[in-house]
């Protein structure tokens, strides 16, 4: 009896699980920096939820934003990134919140030839 009400509470506990984290989309302009042989996002804005796809038009600012962020890009193989590198990018991805958040990349595009004034090396 104890053993069929132990299987019992023990297969109840096996069903009911947490739900899934979910994973936001965001959106955020920044500096784009390789650091070693990271790509990091700096003097970013905050991240806004966002799609994945790349940003266009009026999404696409026309002077570098002087945002305090910093995050790291992974997922960037699929992306020419030197060849924006210590411009001011919208990149879009999946926001991982950590010590050193870090942003999945969907997509990437140019904004600005120039980083803003200040922005860390």
């Amino acid at each position: 009896m104890i053993r069929a009400v132990f299987t019992t509470l023990l297969l109840a506990a096996l069903l009911i699980q947490a739900p899934a984290k979910k994973i936001e989309i965001v959106s955020v302009t920044g500096c784009l920096r390789e650091q070693g042989t990271n790509w990091m996002l700096v003097a970013a804005t905050e991240p806004v939820p966002s799609i994945a796809n790349q940003a266009q038009g009026k999404e696409i600012p026309a002077t570098p934003p002087a945002g305090k962020n910093a995050f790291r890009l992974i997922g960037t193989s699929e992306f020419n990134l030197p060849t924006m590198k210590d411009h001011t990018v919208v990149i879009r991805g999946l926001f991982i919140k950590d010590k050193v958040s870090r942003i999945n990349v969907t997509s990437a595009v140019e904004a600005v030839a120039s980083c803003a004034a200040g922005a860390p090396k």
